[in-house]
């Protein structure tokens, strides 16, 4: 089998595994440890916020983390102020830092998982830029 036999067959098994539609892109948020630190303080307590920064640092790029701040603040977004929410997201974005991410930054689109493929490309698009938004209103309040 030559090389120009092998690539008709990538490319039919790529549409097999993920469609026919092409992908559309999805908003990054350009963040940093400053923004990290603003949402802390709005969303914990004062006495809290040393605590909450150190956690932070174990899923940071302090520690080898990827990420960094976009994914404190995921953690932040989906911990709702609470310390005791943060802890095992922490460990979740240790492990593996983008299910942190997609719950916070792409939730309605997750949540529709693989199905999102089946969309028409209008409805995926308008998943994504309601996603945003939410987003976006969360880190901006």
């Amino acid at each position: 089998m030559s090389l120009f036999d092998v690539v008709p067959l990538v490319n039919f098994l790529k549409r097999l595994a993920f469609g026919h539609r092409q992908p559309i892109p999805q908003p990054v948020p350009d963040v940093t440890s400053s923004d990290v630190e603003r949402v802390v303080r709005r969303d914990f307590a004062s006495e809290q916020f040393a605590e909450v920064i150190t956690l932070l640092d174990e899923c940071g790029a302090k520690n080898g983390q990827r990420g960094g701040p976009r994914v404190q603040l995921a953690a932040l977004k989906l911990a709702q102020g609470s310390v005791e929410k943060l802890r095992p997201l922490v460990e979740s974005a240790k492990r593996d830092y983008r299910d942190v991410l997609v719950w916070a930054e792409y939730p309605n689109y997750h949540k529709i998982g693989f199905r999102v493929r089946e969309l028409p490309n209008k409805e995926r698009r308008r998943i994504i830029d309601s996603d945003w938004k939410q987003y976006e209103g969360w880190l901006r309040q």
